[in-house]
């Protein structure tokens, strides 16, 4: 069976000699001439699909941009390293084959590297989850009635604001200096763009909207079941990935400063900076970046599978 979009139209003039005013084709409408005596016929053309070239063109649409940017950010990381800097001084910027090779193709360092990845992407995941359940719960609970917004949301800006730095000496006396105090940071740092960002989702439903629920007499866990947590969904991915890069600072800077535990990317960091080993220093700045774009991508993927079918934010059309 065809449907509208698979089907155009190929017209003629009726038996009294005029034609049809216009003909909708594609959503586009398309004039009929007129010519005496003639027939109209319709006919179901099947309408051109995008065949493998169609999909390959987007693909590389999709790919090409970023490899072009990495492949200038590669030569312009050369020249800085050969050009702008002596020979005497390219320990500040070694040439990317340089942390290559010592940093992933030599097997101690790579391991070391690992390791320290490991751990942070644990802190990192573990703070990331607290965050978006506190976050998630608060935004909900403020959203509910004016008055609470106006108690709660006050103290999340503070809390936004207040410096790492300032945070770490009490958390170590109250918590210690091991695992849960980096998760602790971490989950803070993530916290507020989950809660504005679902904040604002929540209290954006249009107000004919909210008329319906109204007239239809439903309760107010069932409005915010059924309408604002599913209008919220486009602004909650968003603090969702906003989230994920701030989780992996978080996760870096607390183990940069709470020296205990297992080693993360934070104190290898310090350790490699401290001793000037500036390749295994890139490479362990490339992996912790990678963590963060790992992550990302993750949420943005979610995103799309939720949202592909009904909200532009899914990026289906492009």
């Amino acid at each position: 069976m065809l449907t509208g979009d698979d089907i155009t139209a190929r017209p003629s003039v009726d038996s009294t000699g005029s034609a049809p005013a216009a003909l909708a084709t594609g959503g586009a409408v398309a004039p009929v001439p007129h010519g005496g005596g003639r027939t109209v016929v319709y006919e179901a053309v099947p309408a051109a699909r995008p065949g493998g070239r169609g999909t390959a063109a987007r693909l590389a649409s999709i790919a090409v941009p970023p490899v072009v940017v990495f492949c200038l950010f590669i030569g312009l990381w050369y020249a800085v390293s050969y050009l702008a800097l002596n020979a005497d001084r390219r320990f500040l910027l070694p040439p990317p084959h340089d942390v290559v090779r010592i940093g992933f193709l030599d097997w101690h360092n790579l391991h070391e590297i690992l390791r320290g990845l490991l751990s942070t992407t644990r802190v990192a995941l573990s703070g990331y989850a607290i965050a978006v359940g506190t976050g998630t719960s608060f935004a909900v609970i403020m959203s509910q009635a004016k008055w609470l917004e106006r108690s709660f949301y006050p103290y999340a800006v503070a809390l936004q604001t207040l410096p790492v730095l300032a945070m770490v000496p009490l958390v170590g006396l109250w918590m210690g200096f091991d695992f849960r105090s980096r998760v602790l940071i971490c989950s803070v740092l993530a916290l507020f763009p989950i809660i504005t960002n679902t904040l604002f989702g929540l209290l954006s439903v249009d107000p004919p909207h909210h008329d319906l629920f109204t007239l239809m007499g439903t309760s107010r866990l069932e409005r915010l079941w059924r309408l604002q947590l599913p209008a919220a969904l486009p602004a909650v991915f968003t603090g969702l990935r906003i989230s994920a890069g701030l989780s992996v600072i978080g996760a870096i800077v607390a183990d940069f400063f709470f020296r205990q535990g297992d080693k993360g990317i934070g104190r290898l960091l310090d350790v490699y900076r401290n001793d000037l080993q500036t390749e295994r220093l890139y490479a362990a700045i490339v992996c912790s970046a990678l963590l963060g774009l790992t992550i990302f991508m993750i949420i943005t993927t979610l995103a799309r599978v939720v949202l592909r079918n009904w909200h532009a934010s899914a990026g289906s059309g492009r």
